[in-house]
């Protein structure tokens, strides 16, 4: 099993904690994080773009001029896509770019880009951020002491606060929840720092939700969905049980 060093807030380390090898002991599988990478940046795009055709554009209801007889062609509309100011032929529609990807699929793209960062020993593992009020000061002095530069992903409970707070006005820190995990920020980011409580598991993929909305027992089990909750995918759920 899969190891890294539980780290103070000072820098210091405070011992040793244990890491899911489901999450943090896979071989990377390439080709499956640039699918599901993909997938998600597709679901990220609006689709609203749109060109009328000849049958949408105002006017043209009379034909321009006689059938026989000008030496000119013969036209049947002004609103025709020959013509200026015409409808559009085969333009771009409003559509979904979503794409249908397994779940068996995004959390091997999850379990791949945190086991790359870890090899590259770019993972870090706070006891506690130790911050009761918002602050962005001691946030920023916190980071410092870690030694992580760069674009730094945060991973929170829900229930802190404060930790979100102080962070959400750095720009060069992405913050997302437990749940919310998933492998193109993870991908992105140069350092991924986790508190004990946000780790990823699969005990905690298995857990039922509590009714409560604890998001430590779902925090895994929601990173499954990692397209879906990050980007809005409209995936359909697997039938596999």
């Amino acid at each position: 099993m899969a190891s890294v060093k539980l780290t103070k807030v000072t820098g210091k380390s405070s011992g040793k904690v244990d890491l899911d090898d489901a999450f943090f002991g896979v071989q990377p599988n390439i080709p499956v994080m640039h699918q599901v990478v993909t997938a998600q940046l597709a679901a990220r795009r609006s689709g609203t773009q749109s060109t009328k055709t000849r049958a949408e554009v105002r006017g043209g209801g009379a034909k321009p001029w006689r059938q026989k007889g000008t030496g000119r062609s013969r036209q049947g509309s002004i609103r025709s896509p020959q013509w200026r100011g015409g409808g559009v032929a085969l333009g771009p529609k409003p559509r979904s770019y979503a794409q249908r990807t397994p779940k068996k699929m995004i959390r091997l793209a999850l379990a791949s880009a945190l086991s790359d960062r870890l090899a590259d020993g770019k993972v870090v593992v706070l006891d506690d951020w130790g911050i009761e009020f918002p602050s962005t000061k001691q946030a920023v002095e916190v980071l410092s002491a870690l030694g992580v530069e760069g674009r730094v992903l945060v991973v929170l409970t829900r229930d802190d606060e404060a930790t979100w707070k102080s962070l959400r006005n750095l720009p060069e820190v992405h913050v997302l929840s437990a749940g919310e995990i998933n492998a193109y920020d993870v991908l992105v980011s140069d350092w991924v720092v986790f508190t004990n409580a946000s780790l990823p598991t699969a005990r905690r993929a298995d857990t039922k939700p509590s009714a409560d909305g604890d998001d430590a027992a779902r925090g895994a089990g929601n990173a499954e969905r990692g397209v879906a909750a990050g980007a809005g995918s409209s995936e359909a759920e697997s039938s596999e049980t």
